[in-house]
């Protein structure tokens, strides 16, 4: 099965995608296309979007189908539906901070970094952690024991805030722990060190 993974040259939506892909060892293509590529082709995708992933013959877009189709496949999404509904509700959460993330780095940096940093984001990893809690005190994965594609959505949603301010995790010890623990996977650490030879942007303007 011949996987093909289609974004910019940035971290941006499909990063957690290309954690998991690397992190399992899946052969991937790992696409990355200028603007001028994707003005070309823009009309041609589903919804216009980016990231896309081909499976074969299969399309898929829309970051967050993406990795739990990549958690269907792997094992990666629960071994009961207590756990699938966990998962995708954390995943959920995830999103909506992340959602805040990159609204104000794309309209509001300048202004709002500051108001972002100390008004909105303990309260957010606050409510996280708690439920990153559930299970096992937070010690492990975002299920419990088991890893799956929510632990990677979940360490690149830590890291970009990491580079935003470096003390974000300080009020959440439960999150700065797994923060560390997943990046010392032999595997995400290789991936890492790659990507840090790169210094890709979070977002595609050049904020962060």
């Amino acid at each position: 099965m011949t996987l093909k993974l289609t974004y910019f040259d940035i971290r941006g939506l499909a990063e957690p995608i290309r954690l998991l892909l690397n992190d399992q060892e899946i052969p991937f293509e790992d696409n990355r296309i200028s603007r001028e590529e994707w003005a070309e082709m823009k009309s041609t995708m589903i919804f216009a979007q980016l990231p896309c992933l081909h499976i074969g013959t299969e399309t898929i877009v829309q970051s967050a189908a993406i990795l739990r189709h990549l958690g269907r496949i792997y094992g990666l999404n629960g071994s009961t539906e207590s756990e699938t509904s966990f998962i995708d509700m954390f995943s959920e959460g995830l999103r909506d901070l992340r959602t805040k993330y990159f609204t104000m780095i794309k309209t509001d940096y300048e202004d709002g970094k500051e108001a972002y940093i100390t008004e909105t984001l303990p309260g957010e990893l606050l409510r996280i952690e708690k439920l990153f809690c559930t299970f096992n005190n937070g010690e492990n994965f975002v299920s419990g024991d088991k890893l799956s594609y929510a632990d990677y959505a979940l360490f690149e949603l830590l890291d970009i805030h990491l580079i935003l301010t470096p003390t974000a995790l300080n009020g959440t010890p439960a999150l700065k722990r797994f923060h560390g623990r997943f990046a010392e996977r032999p595997n995400m650490r290789l991936y890492l060190n790659k990507r840090a030879e790169l210094n890709p942007f979070v977002s595609g303007n050049g904020k962060q």
